[in-house]
């Protein structure tokens, strides 16, 4: 059966078909929900929720543009609708580059960095994630997040900066995989 049959299928509320592409989305999905959480079994909340979004909203999807694109986004923006809610402390400091850039070393694997990503306080892990993995622009994120854009760019500097240092504390490595 086709992506764009279930996807119809799914629309008439069709259990078989939500199974189905469950199945195929959550194996791609999962690693996205775990690069935003602080653990695995928040990691695994996030994707029930968002697949629970996903079946809610499935009717929106009109077949413009990519399904891919549009469940992770779906999934995303789940994720930080729930941070959203949650109070954050908002951090500026007008001293923080607005730029850093931090040289690569390959022998840190992305499990490494994934586990101190997760470990980062919310808001500089939801900054970090959106602007280094999804692109956001810090215009963006402040728009998704609630903040303001000198927050955006603080958040992103400071979590940089923790991630340096963890790194530097774990592995005795000056360098830092390159991140924009």
């Amino acid at each position: 059966m086709s992506i764009e049959q279930l996807i119809n299928d799914c629309k008439k509320n069709d259990i078989k078909a939500q199974e189905q592409l469950y199945t195929i989305y959550a194996k791609k999905l999962f690693p996205l929900c775990l690069k935003y959480s602080r653990s695995y079994v928040e990691a695994q909340d996030n994707l029930q929720e968002g697949f629970l979004i996903v079946f809610e909203k499935i009717k929106q999807f009109e077949f413009k543009g990519s399904f891919d694109g549009w469940i992770k986004k779906v999934i995303v923006n789940n994720i930080l609708r729930y941070y959203r809610n949650k109070p954050f402390m908002s951090l500026v400091d007008e001293n923080v580059a607005d730029e850093v850039t931090l040289e690569f070393d390959d022998s840190i694997t992305i499990e490494f960095l994934t586990k101190i990503v997760q470990e980062l306080p919310d808001r500089y892990r939801l900054v970090f994630n959106l602007f280094v993995f999804e692109n956001y622009s810090h215009q963006e994120i402040a728009t998704a997040l609630e903040i303001t854009v000198g927050t955006s760019k603080s958040n992103l500097s400071r979590a940089k900066m923790i991630l340096k240092d963890k790194i530097e504390q774990n592995t005795g490595s000056t360098k830092m995989p390159y991140i924009k």
